[in-house]
């Protein structure tokens, strides 16, 4: 009998997002061909690396080639497929490990994770590439004084929203109102990054659009739209069910397109690998001449989203009348 490719799905990691991780692992677990691939979840804390074995038993994970041992067997994994959310799976770090043991992995390489992490370069970066965000600065920890409360405001206006700069979305996160609030929520944010980014309101609609290359083949998801109950998509919206999802989106057949375009063309443009999310907020603006239009403003790339059955990609999937165990087939065997 052929030998089967044996993949280890990395989760865990030094977030506030750790467990929801380990959701998206077991998620990923149900969807893997068990018929073509080997599957152990490896989960990562600190420098506690460990594979979970049959029976609730662990096995520790020999950092210098990513063995570990099953009984008398010794397991080395041909593939990581990482759905670490935030560090440090999400942000390069272990993408440069496994560079330098030479095992190919799921995600985009060292530098594409890192910029996407950062929420500010990113933004920054695409920019000038001609892709429309929201007004941002940054208060890094240690240089708080450098802007008064004021300026940022003056600058950025209200409401506005502060979060840390490198990390997720669910946590640290505030809507501002009030300058009285402003300064709490950087302390607030800072308690999951060393970064804060402030960040221009946009009202609008929200949409997110999941997309993957491989080889000579292009795969753009349905687009969902986000309303959320809550004053924004916060962590109690994505995992408590406090939103509506609606794939595909109610939205005109020409935005869809330019949607999906553009996520294309970011994808592109960062030299992105695997399955990535992008999150859009769609704004009313007035042409000179008076005509309204719609303008698509990036919120943030998701290199590792989440994969539990409810979560946005595999909605997509279905929506898209697609496979999930076929999505992820394509994408291992790439780089296998």
């Amino acid at each position: 009998m052929e030998k089967k490719n044996v993949i280890a799905i990395v989760c865990g990691g030094d977030s506030s997002e750790h467990d929801v991780s380990l959701r998206s692992a077991q998620g990923i677990y149900s969807f893997l061909d068990k018929e073509k691939f080997e599957v152990f979840i490896v989960e990562i804390t600190g420098l506690t690396w460990e594979a979970h074995l049959e029976d609730d038993k662990r096995a520790v994970v020999d950092r210098n080639d990513f063995s570990f041992k099953v009984g008398r067997r010794t397991v080395r994994p041909d593939f990581a497929y990482i759905t670490i959310h935030g560090t440090p799976g999400e942000d390069g770090i272990l993408q440069g490990y496994f560079d330098l043991i030479r095992l190919p992995y799921s995600t985009s390489d060292v530098l594409v994770e890192a910029m996407t992490f950062n929420k500010f370069t990113l933004n920054q970066y695409l920019k000038g590439f001609g892709v429309s965000v929201s007004e941002s600065l940054v208060v890094r920890r240690g240089n708080e004084d450098l802007v008064t409360d004021d300026e940022i405001i003056e600058h950025i206006g209200l409401p506005c929203f502060v979060k840390p700069n490198a990390g997720g979305s669910s946590f640290g996160v505030t809507k501002v109102k009030t300058l009285e609030e402003l300064r709490p929520a950087i302390h607030k944010a800072m308690g999951e990054s060393d970064e804060v980014m402030v960040e221009a309101f946009m009202p609008g609609t929200e949409l997110t659009c999941g997309l993957y290359k491989v080889s000579g083949k292009e795969v753009i998801f349905p687009v969902t739209e986000v309303v959320t109950h809550n004053e924004f998509f916060d962590y109690d919206a994505k995992y408590k069910g406090e939103v509506d999802e609606i794939t595909p989106a109610r939205i005109p057949d020409e935005l869809r397109d330019r949607v999906q375009a553009l996520s294309s063309a970011i994808y592109d443009i960062l030299g992105c690998s695997g399955i990535i999310r992008i999150d859009y907020i769609v704004t009313k603006v007035t042409d000179a001449d008076g005509r309204e239009r719609e303008r698509i403003n990036m919120l943030e790339i998701n290199t590792t989203p989440g994969m539990t059955a409810t979560s946005f990609i595999p909605q997509q999937v279905r929506a898209a009348g697609l496979d999930i165990k076929d999505v992820l087939t394509e994408i291992i065997e790439d780089k296998l």
